[in-house]
């Protein structure tokens, strides 16, 4: 099974800007990464009017956009997928980073800024570290900018080592 963490964080808290550094600093080392980003509300991901718009729009359960270098699919669901059930679809990467998912049952990393917030959205058995100015007794801390910290302690927490789930 390929570990899953997840940043999780208030809104406007910086999520997107720590997992980009995340994810810059392990492809650096050499890792393969996947990430999946809970949006709360429903999102088209696709453009109207192209074909792969009007396949789904004919009723095609999943469309599938194939590319040189690139395949992106997109498929009908009649729930909310669990992330179980959408990590178990991911394949050749050594680490799923998600955004969000505040709620699932997976480590988590909070970005928290106490000029902005007032108290943290996890709950401390749940939390693997924080990324930024608050202190949790036996919690890990981190500065925002620190992703290579922070990427030094997932490796070694997580035991991640390169191509193991390739």
């Amino acid at each position: 099974m390929i570990p899953v963490i997840s940043v999780v964080g208030y809104s406007n808290s910086g999520k997107t800007t720590l997992m980009v550094k995340l994810i810059r600093e392990f492809k650096q080392r050499g890792f393969r990464i996947a990430t999946v980003k809970h949006h709360h509300r429903d999102v088209d991901m696709d453009i109207p009017g192209k074909d792969t718009w009007k396949h789904a729009e004919a009723g095609a359960d999943t469309v599938v956009l194939a590319c040189p270098g690139k395949v992106g699919i997109i498929e009908k669901s009649s729930r909310e997928l669990s992330l179980d059930e959408i990590a178990s679809r991911i394949s050749g990467v050594d680490l799923i980073i998600t955004e969000g998912y505040k709620k699932e049952n997976k480590p988590k990393i909070e970005v928290f800024r106490s000029g902005v917030h007032l108290k943290l959205i996890t709950p401390p058995g749940e939390l693997l570290a924080i990324a930024g100015d608050t202190d949790l007794p036996g919690t890990p801390v981190f500065g925002l900018d620190d992703a290579r910290g922070l990427v030094d302690f997932l490796v070694e927490k997580l035991s991640l080592t390169i191509g193991a789930h390739v």
